[in-house]
């Protein structure tokens, strides 16, 4: 990624979402002293097909200032979980430099295998040559890290989320296989322990009512879509021939794939007033600063760099005026 790190390019306007310095605070705190307390920190990142370029940058970024080790827990949907599995094994740039130099490609992404009934995505590609071969995945060390990664993924039966327990190097590769898989688009439904499961972002995009319940004090979140596109979506009338072809597959993932249906909930959530939310967490929601126009299934290398830019500097620039303020 081509980018000065010391240097963002601008500076980050006043959030629209809750954006509190403390949870930034509290992971720097680790950092200089090396020492643990009795918070519970968790890193929740969205998912969004190749938007997960902005949060791979983000990451990036994360990983550059030395706190992705200052977190307890990891909670990711979709790409959010690979770009978290990245993260823990120590492959930070690796997080945004995926997305742009291995997805961003016909050997990934092409909807010309529609016409031949094939996934327009090759989730083998990915996980049998891309984290092979390119930016190889540790799974043993995936398996055994410190700090839990949960990766949330949809029960076909009922399309509700769930974490999933994968106990061996050969489950964690399925459980990041069945985060991502939406039929028709990325494959088949992914079976382990004796149920069915697609993308976790059909039903939590963002975990962090999961984090919340589970516990967390600080959370960091991390979407892949500008609070502009955010607060522009607005229910459907009639759902698109997508949702409706989904539907032929699983009854009702047409409909619960829409976006306001997906993003409701967590809207509601950061929307409300402080002095009736539902947590007394710190809570730091970061989302990309420009859009570069990147959508789920954008190939277009240079687009998809350039959001991976965009993520890098956003969340540079927040982390940085924290640090500095405090100095």
């Amino acid at each position: 990624m081509r980018h000065d790190p010391g240097v963002p390019r601008s500076s980050v306007p006043p959030p629209d979402l809750p954006f509190d310095d403390e949870v930034i605070h509290a992971l720097v705190r680790r950092r200089d002293t090396g020492r643990r307390d009795g918070h519970r920190i968790a890193l929740v990142i969205g998912g969004g097909g190749m938007r997960g370029a902005y949060a791979g940058g983000m990451t990036h970024a994360i990983h550059d200032l030395e706190l992705g080790r200052h977190f307890d827990v990891i909670y990711g949907s979709s790409a959010g979980a690979y770009i978290g599995a990245g993260l823990l094994i120590g492959k930070g740039p690796g997080t945004a430099q995926i997305f742009y130099e291995d997805m961003a490609s016909p050997a990934f992404i092409d909807h010309r295998r529609l016409r031949s009934r094939q996934p327009m995505i090759d989730l083998d590609h990915l996980l049998d040559a891309i984290m092979v071969d390119s930016k190889p995945m540790d799974w043993p060390a995936l398996r055994d890290s410190k700090v839990p990664l949960r990766v949330v993924a949809t029960a076909v039966d009922d399309l509700s989320g769930h974490v999933l327990q994968p106990r061996t190097a050969a489950e964690w590769k399925l459980a990041l296989r069945a985060t991502s898989t939406i039929p028709w688009l990325a494959g088949r439904p992914v079976r382990l322990h004796g149920r069915r499961w697609i993308d976790g972002s059909v039903a939590e995009p963002l975990p962090l009512e999961r984090a919340l319940r589970d516990g967390a004090t600080h959370v960091l979140a991390l979407v892949n879509r500008t609070v502009v596109e955010l607060r522009r979506a607005t229910p459907q009338r009639r759902a698109s021939g997508w949702a409706r072809t989904l539907d032929r597959f699983i009854p009702g993932l047409g409909s619960m794939a829409q976006e306001t249906r997906r993003h409701g909930p967590v809207m509601a959530l950061l929307d409300a007033p402080k002095d009736t939310a539902p947590h007394t967490a710190h809570l730091a929601v970061v989302t990309p600063q420009q859009d570069a126009g990147v959508s789920g299934l954008t190939t277009d290398p240079a687009r998809v760099e350039e959001a991976a830019r965009i993520g890098y500097a956003t969340f540079r620039a927040a982390a940085d005026r924290v640090i500095a303020a405090s100095a």
